[in-house]
């Protein structure tokens, strides 16, 4: 990566934009999602590349919302 390109990582249970060289413009987020669509739109603005660096699998369920859907979906399918 070069100096002024964005990073998108998983820190601490948070996800993270970093600007390399920069790190006071960098900025937490409570969901992935919403850290990839600010790092690109923040690396276009730059004129910089944009990299999403993959969270390291841990076990932990950090989207509820999708966690619950999934529980869902296999009552449905038992109920069938």
């Amino acid at each position: 990566m070069a100096e002024g390109d964005v990073e998108t990582m998983s820190k601490r249970g948070q996800w993270v934009n970093r600007v390399i060289g920069e790190p006071e413009r960098s900025r937490s987020f409570r969901t992935r999602d919403e850290a990839i669509d600010a790092g690109r739109e923040l690396a276009a603005s730059l004129g910089t590349e944009h990299r999403i660096i993959p969270a390291e699998e841990t076990g932990v369920i950090t989207d509820e919302d999708e966690a619950g859907a999934d529980d869902r979906a296999r009552a449905e399918e038992a109920d069938a």
